[in-house]
């Protein structure tokens, strides 16, 4: 069992394990390693990238002397601020050996993590990320100390990423569109308006002023309410909002109703359908997508199966099923037949191409989804035991699952990425949902809560 990977790399508070010096050293060195048993016949190549939080740059050279404490023949590559996304991009179109990019994606600024890309741009299996904890722990007190690495950004890269994005929209014109996007104060703050205006549309950028601290705070893909009031008030034709490593992204219609993951994966799916392109007429979402999606789908004769949440098992069962759309209510949308990830900015422009191609607005192609009520009350844990041994939790599940029926779903996890538990439940009946989320929640924080 994995002890530092999550569902999205490593992740924790900023100078404290396992994100202190000593151990991102050891996880440069173990990373190292790995490269060096694989790598035989050449020099390896890593690419580095990061979001805006104050404590990448440190991070980023702490994780590169453990590198090179290891080869000092390694070629290090900074690309220096930019999306997850994009690293994934590089590492598989530039021939790096990985890609590693720091960033706590939605986490808040104190938080931080870092993120594996192998060789095919694809992120590391379980297993694969399993051999290198134990590398990382049997040289934590072993890795030399090494200088500070002195890195200078390749900022060319982040170009080379952005016109591979206009290449994926032949022909898309934005002129005449006003589109008002929130960066969330993160890696998105700069592209994004740029791209957007490159295409002619007339730009609102908001939160794309990064000062170390701001990212994701009360804005972005967390806060998305924010984006939709901004349209209306702007009078814009659609919102944009990612999150701090854009990675992940939802939409604002004219009126400022909210379009998340479910939203554009009914959209994509019609126009990819439409189009001829929807293998098997199928898309995986997660446990956490809306029933409604997935009975509007069917009535399309799209059938809709369920991963695990984390972009990375939504897009294995994409692999196992050789769908080519899949994604999560969060807003990672994976293009299997274009991207490797999640990719904010990706799923921003094909979005955009198809609204273009239908000649109607972005409010009209989604209006016939009809959501379940759906409640998700995140509790934060001191720590995750198993659920089943929590006093009363199984038997409040079961019964709240039987009164339920085929009427409503609850799926409570533990988050990948943070102390928290997560109970979602979805029922027909609102008075249901509310009861049976309360109930979950509370048995859950009073023999687990950290608060």
């Amino acid at each position: 069992m994995r002890k530092l990977f999550g569902t999205d790399g490593i992740r924790g508070v900023a100078g404290e394990f396992p994100l202190d010096p000593t151990t991102v050293t050891a996880i440069g060195a173990a990373l190292a390693h790995t490269l060096a048993k694989k790598t035989r016949a050449h020099r390896p190549r890593v690419l580095l990238g990061m979001d805006t939080r104050e404590s990448g740059p440190p991070l980023v050279k702490d994780l590169a002397s453990g590198l090179v404490s290891v080869d000092p023949g390694l070629e290090v590559v900074f690309a220096g601020v930019l999306p997850t996304p994009a690293v994934a991009y590089l590492t598989q179109a530039g021939g790096f050996s990985v890609g590693v990019v720091i960033s706590a994606s939605h986490n808040p600024w104190q938080d931080n993590g870092i993120k594996i890309f192998g060789s095919d741009g694809y992120k590391l299996a379980d297993a694969a990320e399993l051999a290198i904890e134990q590398e990382i722990f049997s040289r934590a007190a072993q890795t030399p100390a090494t200088p500070s690495q002195q890195l200078v950004a390749d900022l060319g890269l982040i170009h080379e990423y952005a016109h591979w994005l206009r290449s994926q929209v032949p022909g898309l014109s934005l002129t005449g569109r006003r589109i008002l996007v929130d960066c969330a104060n993160g890696a998105a703050s700069q592209i994004a308006p740029r791209l957007l205006g490159a295409l002619g549309a007339d730009v609102y950028a908001t939160h794309a002023d990064p000062n170390g601290r701001n990212i994701n705070d009360h804005c972005g893909a967390l806060h998305p309410e924010v984006a939709a009031a901004e349209v209306v008030a702007h009078n814009a034709d659609l919102g944009i909002t990612f999150d701090g490593d854009a990675d992940r992204v939802l939409f604002s219609t004219s009126e400022g109703k909210i379009v998340n993951g479910d939203g554009i994966l009914l959209l994509a799916s019609t126009a990819l359908q439409q189009q001829g392109r929807l293998t098997h007429n199928t898309v995986v979402a997660t446990t956490m997508s809306n029933m409604g999606l997935e009975n509007l789908l069917a009535s399309r004769r799209i059938r809709m199966l369920r991963a695990p949440v984390g972009d990375k098992y939504v897009l294995e069962e994409m692999q196992k099923t050789g769908a080519v759309l899949g994604g999560e209510q969060s807003g990672h949308i994976i293009f299997a037949d274009r991207a490797t990830t999640g990719d904010g900015l990706l799923t921003a422009l094909v979005i955009l191409d198809m609204v273009d191609h239908a000649g109607l607005s972005l409010g009209a192609l989604v209006q016939d989804l009809r959501t379940y009520p759906q409640r998700i009350i995140n509790v934060r844990v001191r720590e995750k035991l198993p659920l089943e041994t929590i006093p009363g939790f199984s038997q409040a599940l079961s019964a709240a699952e039987a009164e339920l029926g085929n009427r409503g779903r609850i799926v409570v996890r533990y988050s990948g990425t943070e102390k928290l538990a997560r109970v979602m439940v979805e029922a027909e009946d609102e008075a249901s949902m509310n009861r049976h989320a309360t109930e979950l929640g509370n048995i859950i924080r009073n023999h687990v809560g950290a608060e």
